[in-house]
């Protein structure tokens, strides 16, 4: 496929605004959809992002846009990384370059860059509720005009928010609201459960005329459920799609239209692998779809390779996941062990507890899912496995500030959130030794539930420990101990490096690597009780985390040592690269040095108890940074 300029072709170029689409005849709509292949292709492959869902609705989005009116009809996206067609339809093209960059485009529906972008909906399963709200709304306000339209996929149907929301849906018949169930047989990977099953047997025993199809035709589970129902339709005639949509609009009642696509259409890297490799990826060489050169090895990938060392040790040892085998490393378990790993869908809830229940039966099970997700079965974690006392562990992927994808990935609540559940125990690893090593203990525990974390990305070297302090990682030791860093995880080698700049500035920095952050361990309050300052630094929000936890320790402990977080804002981060967010929140080498230089020689410190001004080391020379540092 050939490479686009950075200006879209003639068609492309005309499309400023989604009304303009209604001008185009059937042959320049053909030829608008292959050239915003060709500009996916081109943009995505050099910024990385979401390729494979985009290409899939191409057709649809242009369908969508020439039928309703956009924003006086709402147009919801599920799982929104499939909208860029939709951010290109909508006068947003030239903005490309800058896709999923700090400042740049969102790889998600975003509020504040369009009016069309109704909702920044990038977890799934949301859209139908989303819907359902809306149309009660425009019904109550007597804008009876205006038309409902939400698109969701096979895969974020297997979410139960999505069955909870078409119960509600399909009680009030004379509601309109037009459901698009873009049907490719795939979330990350192939559809799991008795859905896909369904929908299967749907397409088989349809001609796909459109035309010819009627309402009764086949009975279904939406008609069962009192939706009306028309397809399927070929996701990829414009044509057909918008005689459907038309259709749906006319019914003035909830309806399904069945649409089926191909994911990744009209690129053949993307149609042609079975691994869903082009979901989302990072830069990649267009004409194959594949990464320049190798990656190094990731958090992920020594993950896996422990996982797999361990699961030959123990038959007990299972995994779960939510719809992501392939991104949270379960892949290789899966073909090595395919009876003991379980995708359940986008159906977190369900995992959690469906592990309860694995426990109870005498297994060990590993839930491995992104952070950013776990949020969504907290009752869950809370009720139904700590309560019980039972062995499951959490592996949280993507914890921590994640990049790109924005503030509904950024794994930045978990260890707040965690640290509410009782008799939890929550792991931190800075290195991949360390990492394989907290599997292995976590494993190991039987009577009360783990938690691993780690970051997204390439894992970088071991951080030597330098002394065992009662089971703490002590990585810099200084001559006198003034402050004492206590790293949480992937922070570690930037405390190091911190610690040792300091060193010149004649602060004595002891960093401490406690490995299991939660609970804190008395005898990490004990190594606090031996300096002047605790300065803890951490990518969670400082609220609740665990500098929270320490110093509610040392408080208990009725020391009189402050403690200071370093952490990240209670606030939604945009998205840019997770080397970029971390320094502009001090939480890089330079900006701890600059924090904890600023608490040691009489700077505010807002966020530690009753934002003293402590002095503590007013005798030393040294340098300050008032510009660049922000407290917390």
């Amino acid at each position: 496929m050939s490479a686009s300029p950075l200006l879209p072709e003639p068609r492309l170029r005309r499309v400023v605004e989604a009304a303009e689409l209604r001008d185009l005849s059937e042959d320049e709509l053909i030829g608008l959809a292959s050239e915003i292949r060709e500009f996916l292709v081109d943009h995505v492959s050099r910024t990385g992002g979401h390729l494979g869902p985009n290409l899939g609705v191409v057709e649809l989005t242009i369908a969508l846009h020439r039928v309703f009116n956009s924003p006086r009809d709402a147009l919801v996206f599920d799982t929104g990384h499939q909208t860029y067609v939709h951010k290109m339809l909508t006068g947003r093209s030239e903005r490309f370059g800058s896709l999923r960059q700090q400042g740049g485009l969102s790889g998600y529906p975003f509020r504040a860059e369009s009016v069309h972008d109704l909702v920044e909906n990038s977890h799934a399963s949301t859209a139908l509720s989303y819907a359902d709200g809306l149309a009660k709304a425009f019904a109550l306000r007597g804008e009876h005009d205006r038309t409902v339209v939400a698109v969701v996929g096979d895969g974020a149907l297997t979410g139960g928010m999505s069955w909870e929301a078409l119960n509600n849906i399909s009680s009030a018949r004379n509601r309109p609201l037009v459901i698009v169930l873009n049907d490719n047989g795939r979330s990350y990977s192939a559809t799991v459960g008795g859905l896909p099953y369904h929908l299967c047997r749907l397409r088989e025993s349809s001609d796909n005329r459109l035309h010819d199809y009627t309402l009764k035709s086949r009975r279904n589970i939406f008609e069962d459920l009192g939706l009306a129902y028309l397809g399927p339709v070929d996701g990829h005639d414009i044509g057909d799609l918008e005689h459907s949509l038309r259709r749906a609009r006319a019914l003035d009642r909830p309806v399904v239209v069945h649409a089926v696509t191909v994911k990744g259409k009209g690129y053949p890297p993307a149609e042609q692998d079975p691994t869903d490799r082009l979901h989302a990826v990072g830069v990649i060489d267009p004409a194959t779809g594949r990464p320049p050169a190798a990656s190094k090895s990731s958090w992920t990938s020594v993950f896996t390779d422990e996982l797999l060392a361990l699961g030959a040790r123990r038959a007990d040892v299972v995994c779960l996941t939510a719809a992501m085998i392939g991104p949270t490393g379960l892949a290789p378990f899966a073909k090595a062990y395919p009876s003991r790993v379980f995708d359940v869908g986008i159906a977190e809830q369900h995992a959690v507890t469906s592990a309860a229940g694995l426990a109870l039966g005498g297994m060990h099970p590993v839930i491995a899912v992104y952070a950013t997700f776990l949020n969504r079965a907290f009752d869950q974690v809370l009720m139904d496995v700590a309560l019980h006392g039972l062995p499951v562990t959490f592996v949280l992927d993507r914890a921590g500030v994640t990049g790109p994808d924005g503030p509904s990935h950024h794994g930045m609540w978990d260890l707040s959130v965690l640290r509410a559940v009782p008799g939890l125990r929550v792991a931190a690893p800075r290195d991949p030794t360390r990492l394989r090593t907290l599997l292995a203990e976590a494993l190991a525990v039987e009577d009360r539930p783990t938690v691993l974390r780690f970051p997204k990305g390439a894992a970088g070297p071991d951080v030597p420990v330098v002394q065992d302090f009662n089971g703490i990682d002590l990585l810099h030791t200084p001559n006198s101990r003034d402050v004492l860093l206590v790293s949480v995880g992937a922070c570690a080698d930037d405390g190091v490096r911190a610690a040792e700049s300091l060193q010149a500035r004649g602060i004595g920095v002891t960093v401490a690597d406690p490995r299991w952050i939660n609970p804190v361990s008395t005898e990490l309050v004990g190594l606090a009780a031996e300096h002047r300052l605790v300065v803890c630094v951490e990518d969670n929000v400082r609220i609740g985390g665990t500098a929270s936890g320490l110093a509610q320790a040392v408080t208990d402990a009725r020391l009189g040592t402050p403690v200071h977080a370093l952490g990240l804002p209670c606030d939604f981060l945009p998205h840019g690269s997770r080397t970029d967010l971390l320094s502009q929140h001090n939480l890089d080498a330079s900006g701890i040095a600059d924090t904890i230089t600023e608490l040691w020689t009489g700077g505010s410190c807002e966020h530690c108890s009753a934002g003293n001004t402590h002095g503590f080391g007013n005798q030393h020379s040294a340098r300050k940074s008032p510009g660049r540092h922000r407290p917390g």
